[in-house]
């Protein structure tokens, strides 16, 4: 496995072979898709830092509304896949209940779920309570953009969903995103069944395999109209 600056780098995904003119346009490429994967990390950290300090008030409201909805912290930390398969701990605003929680993920959550507290429903609806997944990121556990984190032990229909999707690893290949194409492209919220995961594969894939800063920014722009949308978490 290539290591994950290389990865990071964006070299893992360049492809880049042969020699000649052909050679030189291809080494072009991968020189600019290197850079954009350097420029990202940066860009990540300092929107991370900007938000942050814009929505601090808003931050705060939630968090005080979290205590006095329900007892239990404020906060839920889970641990994730991040990049190269490595474990990372992902931070949300507490939605459900403590007694009820599923650390490992195997219960997603379904409509209408008992577990879920009344300021949770309006959090989960809204994906505000994905907001301290910027702390994350500024310590450069996440990005902006990419892959959504998934749980260690997400399953589908039943069965752990990397036995069901040969494929479902190479999503890990960069640093999870607290939004990204499968989003923006109405696949977010629970993996209701199969098909539903095999398309979100196929958008991360599809990011990576594409990435350039300008289809990020795109992506966050219209991350801001995906809580408004019908198909929205639950």
């Amino acid at each position: 496995m290539a290591h994950y600056s290389e990865i990071e780098a964006g070299v893992a995904y360049t492809g880049v072979t042969g020699q000649g003119t052909a050679g030189t346009q291809a080494t072009g490429i991968a020189a600019d898709r290197k850079l954009s994967w350097k420029l990202k990390v940066g860009m990540d950290r300092l929107g991370a830092l900007l938000i942050l300090l814009a929505i601090a008030p808003l931050m705060a409201v939630i968090a005080i509304a979290v205590r006095f909805d329900s007892p239990g912290p404020v906060f839920f930390r889970q641990p994730r896949f991040g990049a190269g398969r490595a474990v990372v701990v992902v931070t949300k605003f507490r939605t459900m209940r403590p007694e009820g929680t599923d650390i490992g993920g195997r219960r997603q959550a379904t409509r209408n779920d008992d577990r879920v507290t009344r300021v949770g429903r309006f959090l989960r609806k809204t994906c505000l309570d994905e907001l301290p997944q910027l702390w994350d990121v500024l310590c450069g556990r996440m990005s902006l953009v990419g892959p959504r984190p998934h749980p260690l032990y997400l399953e589908v229909d039943g069965k752990p969903i990397e036995t069901l999707i040969p494929n479902y690893h190479q999503r890990h290949a960069v640093r999870p995103g607290i939004t990204g194409l499968a989003q923006i492209r109405g696949n977010r919220g629970p993996l209701e069944n199969l098909a539903m995961g095999r398309a979100r594969i196929r958008y991360d894939v599809e990011y990576i395999e594409s990435h350039s800063l300008w289809l990020d920014i795109r992506i966050l722009f219209k991350t801001l109209v995906v809580p408004f949308q019908k198909d929205g978490s639950y």
